[in-house]
């Protein structure tokens, strides 16, 4: 092979593999592949703008542009890991939680579809366990978890691009470890608009003035001999224990945001009377049925995936283990509404339930009372 000018014999004979790799690849991959496959090759990542992502503690989510503005660019964002002591309920129940940035479950993130997502994980050398992170959107195999194994005091860099659109699950999965580091709150979720925003599958526009992100966490705290909750001195002493509890398939606690409560009260959701507001509800290990007692789903992707066309109108949808969804609702009437895991016991009993508070004028053509309650 002879040499041309600037080229070594050695960069010669890979620009050939990898020519001749082109080629064989092209002759059996479909035509949509190729041109992603294509695609891959010709972008120069270094001619991409680059944007910096603060991000916030759910159910909020960072300002983000619903439409895309301008061509794909690399979205970074950094995600601290926290091990810490957390209370999963008002009575002083405690776990040594595993989190990302602090917070069960951990932010949610929002790019576009083409967008790449650069991430940064660190994990402090204050904490006693390694970790990594699994990136359901992302192509590739374990989803950037064999990329991203820090031990305490490292951290790792991932960038991956998001080529398909929907909201998905991010999970902390070390090998041997992967569903207790899940269930000590190690998830949460990332949200990939398609490049014009989100529409009802007819080609129509869909807008939203409001997104919350809740997060549903099932964690399975151990008892004692009298029946007490446990609590340990450090966040691996309770493995064995709590490994034995979650064998039962039976949680102690199923709660939005971490907590009993964290999404009531002064914590409640807020919107008014004709807001558009898009949920994001996801569960990392468990099926769940999200309803919201006194209003709909108007648009609702089950699947969590924006390429489907949304369901309408539905009462109640269906998010399986290990997935996210996204329903869109206007509230037409003012008042508290409860939003909860509709498999009840759920609900009322471990935890599974939320609130949105929502201010306006009440329409009588909707709903009233016509007869107060009063003795038969």
């Amino acid at each position: 092979m002879a040499n041309l000018p600037g080229l070594s014999r050695r960069a010669l004979l890979a620009s050939a593999a990898a020519i001749g790799a082109a080629v064989q690849l092209a002759a059996v991959l479909p035509a949509a592949a190729q041109e992603i496959a294509a695609d891959a090759v010709a972008t120069d990542l270094s001619t991409l703008e680059r944007i910096k992502v603060e991000l916030v503690a759910p159910p909020y989510v960072h300002a983000h542009e619903q439409a895309a503005i301008g061509g794909p660019k690399i979205v970074e964002f950094t995600l601290t890991i926290e091990e810490k002591l957390h209370e999963v309920d008002d009575d002083g129940t405690t776990v040594w939680a595993m989190m990302f940035n602090g917070s069960v479950p951990g932010p949610l993130m929002v790019v576009h579809e083409g967008d790449y997502v650069e991430l940064t994980l660190i994990n402090p050398d204050t904490n006693l366990m390694q970790h990594n992170i699994d990136f359901h959107a992302a192509t590739g195999a374990l989803g950037g978890a064999a990329l991203t194994i820090v031990n305490p005091g490292e951290k790792a860099i991932l960038r991956f691009k998001a080529t398909k659109a929907g909201v998905f699950v991010y999970h902390c999965a070390p090998a041997g470890m992967v569903p207790w580091h899940v269930t000590s709150g190690m998830n949460g979720a990332i949200m990939v608009l398609p490049r014009d925003g989100l529409t009802d599958g007819k080609g129509g526009a869909l807008v939203y003035d409001r997104v919350y992100y809740v997060g549903e966490q099932d964690f399975y705290v151990p008892k004692d001999a009298d029946g007490n909750y446990m609590t340990y001195e450090s966040v691996g002493d309770g493995y064995a224990d709590t490994i034995e509890v979650m064998r039962t398939l039976t949680p102690s606690h199923v709660v939005f945001n971490g907590k009993v409560g964290a999404l009531t009260g002064e914590n409640a959701l807020t919107a008014a009377v004709g807001d558009r507001v898009l949920i994001i509800h996801s569960q990392a290990n468990r099926d769940t049925r999200p309803h919201l007692i006194g209003g709909h789903g108007d648009y609702v992707w089950q699947s969590g995936k924006f390429h489907n066309a949304p369901d309408v109108d539905l009462e109640t949808w269906f998010i399986p283990g290990g997935a996210a969804g996204a329903a869109l609702y206007t509230f037409l009437q003012p008042g508290v509404y409860a939003y909860v895991n509709h498999n009840l016991i759920e609900a009322f009993e471990l935890g599974a339930a939320g609130h949105f508070k929502v201010t306006g004028d009440w329409d009588d053509n909707l709903m009233t009372g016509v007869l107060a309650p009063s003795p038969i």
